[in-house]
């Protein structure tokens, strides 16, 4: 069925945090917002996606609907693999990794999702899985100003049922008031890139008998993939990927002995495709997959469905926030640590639409065939 029109769309949730709100990229992050996609087709059926993402939604929906929707009516929504070659190829001048892979992510997304309610399958069963019981999740915590929230918000995790937690913080200190709140859950630390080879190198020493399960993203700038093994004789497990392009990105870490875990991000590196051949890549060659997930709408259903299909023992990203609502609830909230995984055709699980206009940010973008 061919592909009549494109929406795009942002909601803006307001959430709170266990402590004081932080700026991300320049801005004030009191909102978690979600950059809808909406993809129709001319049987009226209609497919949800998600790009990311956060502060870079406006770049983002800008490129869907000047490019990347243009460029989509008209095409077969089924012809997923014919239209990733020409949509990304058509694109590829403008960028191997930002707004328009991010924008595609959103639009290939709903392509599953279509498939998936066309043919009466959850895109789980599309993969090749079968039918999964809950997936153990690890709560992201955000960042925090001191030692002491770190370790409250830690301790309130580890009592609402998370066996991990992610800490995004740079200091020690931190890291260690965590581990004694935290009894047998596990602690990963995420630096974001913070630090300079040289500079990783000293603190993963001084890290290196804490017990981390995995120290995430230490080496600045992210590409520097022999910086990041160079940290590799400390024996802390090293993850990253987040911020990589695509399937060769992850390959150049991987042939660099860079990393144990791979962070692949679907909303950031162009979607289910892409991430599911990543996910071929890194099981043959021995590395771990913890995906990459700290949003709350299709992307992070998508994640659900390949996870459950894909990664034997998986662990979800979830961030430690708690939303005033969701409209996609209730697959978007872990219980117990854990969350089940939508067994309805495609994504399964469409939005709220009461709660879509509740929380809309800005108008609705159609793109559509000429009449």
């Amino acid at each position: 069925m061919k592909i009549t029109a494109i929406e795009t769309s942002i909601v803006a949730l307001p959430f709170t945090m266990g402590g004081p709100y932080q700026s991300f990229a320049g801005q004030l992050w009191d909102r978690m917002e979600i950059l809808l996609v909406r993809v129709e087709t001319e049987d009226g059926l209609v497919g949800w996606g998600e790009a990311f993402g956060h502060a870079a939604i406006v770049t983002t929906k800008a490129a869907i609907d000047s490019i990347i929707a243009p460029l989509m009516i008209g095409r077969d929504a089924g012809d997923i693999n014919a239209i990733n070659r020409a949509i990304l190829h058509s694109t590829h001048l403008l960028g191997r990794n930002g707004s328009f892979v991010y924008g595609y992510a959103g639009v290939e997304i709903a392509l599953w999702d279509l498939l998936g309610k066309r043919t009466g399958q959850p895109i789980w069963r599309l993969l090749g899985g079968s039918k999964p019981g809950k997936l153990d999740a690890y709560a992201s915590l955000l960042n925090y100003t001191t030692t002491e929230l770190v370790a409250k918000n830690t301790a309130e995790a580890v009592a609402s049922g998370y066996r991990a937690i992610k800490l995004h913080q740079t200091a020690r200190a931190d890291v260690l008031a965590a581990m004694e709140v935290a009894d047998d859950a596990r602690v990963m630390l995420d630096v974001n890139c913070a630090w300079l080879p040289p500079k990783a190198q000293e603190m993963a020493e001084l890290m290196e008998l804490d017990g981390l399960a995995w120290l995430e993203e230490p080496v600045w700038p992210p590409e520097d993939v022999h910086g990041l093994a160079s940290l590799r004789r400390y024996g802390i497990p090293l993850s990253a990927g987040e911020n990589v392009a695509g399937l060769f990105g992850f390959k150049t870490l991987i042939e660099a002995g860079a990393i144990d875990i791979a962070q692949p991000s679907v909303t950031k590196l162009g979607g289910i495709s892409e991430m599911v051949r990543i996910i071929h890549l890194c099981q043959a060659n021995a590395i771990a997959v913890a995906p990459h997930s700290p949003y709350f709408g299709p992307g992070f259903l998508a994640t659900l469905h390949i996870a459950a299909a894909l990664i034997e023992k998986p662990l979800i990203e979830v961030l430690w926030v708690e939303m005033e609502a969701n409209p996609f609830d209730p697959w978007v909230r872990p219980q117990n640590g854990q969350l089940a995984v939508p067994d309805g055709p495609g994504l399964g699980c469409d939005p709220d639409p009461a709660i879509l206009a509740r929380y809309a940010k800005g108008p609705v973008t159609r793109t559509e065939a000429a009449r």
